[in-house]
């Protein structure tokens, strides 16, 4: 839901950062030879920064683009032509266009931060609900879907399922405590490459040393969890361990 907002959002801030400028451009033709064209520009500016702030690189840009070829097209001499002729104004157009790509860029940065200010949220959240699960003495099977869910969108997985009793079945590739993946005994760069294709991929659960099973899972073409992401999985997997601990005996290693 999340996403198709997002999406939504920024379509409406493409169309919103080729209509706008435009559109106040339009307005002032009837009033461009009674104020300086540094007004013009301020006004045009403002523009760039409504649509910028919604933080998508390509609407605001696109903006300060449009606000800096309408600025030039109505307001500045000779008018209904792509062209300048005096070194104020064009000193103007430039600098409208600058403003607008540098307050884009900050926009954006305040973007990502609050992006990534609510992912981790998220991770508290699913980690906590975990400990809570595991706390209240809630059934294996039960804490076990719901980290499993949680596992597959934390590391965007096609597919997750806990198995009891089974390690290194099948020959998958490994996520250790570390958050390093490993692929037949060879560390696999994650970060650089993604999860390695064709195989999947099985992060142990052990409590004080003592394995109880795995999470057997399937990543989406293309998934590249950071190494928070991946260290996530692991505390969550470290959860289920702590629990399945004190709710049946010790399972030897497979």
């Amino acid at each position: 839901m999340s996403l198709y907002l997002n999406l939504t959002r920024d379509r409406v801030a493409v169309l919103a950062a080729l209509a706008a400028p435009l559109a106040l451009a339009a307005v002032l033709v009837p009033f461009r030879a009674s104020f300086p064209n540094t007004d013009a520009a301020l006004a045009m500016i403002l523009v760039v920064v409504a649509v910028a702030a919604n933080g998508y690189r390509l609407a605001g840009i696109l903006a300060a683009v449009s606000a800096a070829v309408w600025f030039d097209f109505f307001l500045t001499r000779p008018y209904e032509q792509f062209t300048i002729n005096q070194r104020n104004d064009i000193e103007t157009t430039v600098l409208l266009l600058v403003i607008g790509v540098a307050v884009t860029e900050l926009a954006v940065w305040g973007r990502r931060g609050n992006t990534a200010a609510s992912r981790r949220a998220g991770y508290l959240d699913g980690i906590n609900a975990a400990a809570q699960a595991a706390a209240i003495g809630g059934s294996a099977p039960m804490l076990t879907d719901q980290v499993t869910g949680q596992l597959t969108r934390v590391l965007s997985l096609q597919s997750c399922l806990f198995q009891y009793g089974v390690a290194g079945l099948g020959q998958p590739a490994r996520m250790h405590h570390d958050g390093s993946v490993t692929v037949a005994h060879r560390t696999w760069d994650v970060d650089a490459e993604g999860f390695p294709p064709g195989t999947d991929v099985e992060l142990l659960v052990e409590s004080g040393g003592v394995f109880q099973g795995r999470f057997l899972m399937t990543p989406l073409p293309g998934a590249r969890p950071t190494s928070e992401q991946r260290l996530l999985a692991v505390a969550l997997a470290d959860q289920v361990g702590a629990a399945l601990a004190t709710s049946h005996h010790p399972v030897d290693r497979g």
